[in-house]
């Protein structure tokens, strides 16, 4: 089996692959140069290990919520690999993908990402009998919403900590934050909930799959 995994929903791109049991993994800071890179990148990674495009059997994607254009890119180019080549899609929150950083199974992890304009795109999760499960809808709140949401013992990721974090240890009792090493999306996660996804038949429709937006429509598009 082999997985082409990408998320592009920050300021990295996270690129994933498996290939028959072994993880391979890149992740390169791009900006505003992701739009240029991107092929190209997967195109190389993929020649390295010696393959082609059409030896991919699934494509995954992060889906956000993050950077609205990184999402659009990200999916789009996801999408057109396999309807090129008549193969499943699977996509997976990148809020889900974060909260697999967290080296806790016994506390509340809250994943909190930066969603500019003073607002936090966040979700809460807790390990159940060995897996991760998500215990919140995925949400866009304020500094005030998401301390009066989990008020207790949340251990945070994310890189909403780097403009929060003094406020949340204060305000949420006995808060934790994990150190910005574990704020950055990896790929061999988003390629083991790919996994976890194809073991379980559920898959995206190439057709219907859309990027997480929480901001409101008016919010995503410049009207002129």
């Amino acid at each position: 089996m082999k997985i082409l995994g990408i998320d592009t929903t920050t300021s990295r791109l996270c690129l994933g692959l498996y290939v028959d049991g072994k993880f391979y993994e890149y992740s390169l800071q791009v900006g505003r140069r992701l739009s240029e890179l991107l092929v190209p990148i997967i195109q190389r990674v993929i020649c390295a290990l010696g393959l082609k495009i059409a030896d991919i059997d699934y494509f995954a994607c992060g889906l956000g919520p993050g950077s609205f254009t990184g999402m659009r890119i990200g999916l789009a180019t996801i999408k057109g690999l396999s309807v090129v080549r008549n193969k499943p899609v699977i996509g997976i929150s990148t809020l889900d993908i974060l909260a697999m950083n967290a080296p806790v199974k016994d506390r509340l992890i809250v994943t909190a990402l930066d969603a500019k304009r003073s607002l936090i795109y966040c979700s809460a999760y807790r390990y159940e009998r060995g897996s991760l499960k998500r215990k919140s809808a995925y949400a866009l709140l304020s500094l005030d919403e998401l301390v009066k949401k989990f008020p207790h013992k949340a251990v945070i990721l994310g890189d909403a900590a780097a403009l929060y974090g003094d406020a949340l240890l204060t305000r949420i009792k006995n808060a934790t934050i994990l150190d910005k090493d574990y704020w950055i999306v990896q790929a061999h996660n988003l390629i083991s909930l790919a996994l976890a996804k194809i073991k379980a038949k559920q898959f995206s429709s190439v057709l219907t799959v859309k990027p997480i937006y929480l901001y409101s429509k008016e919010c995503q598009i410049k009207t002129r």
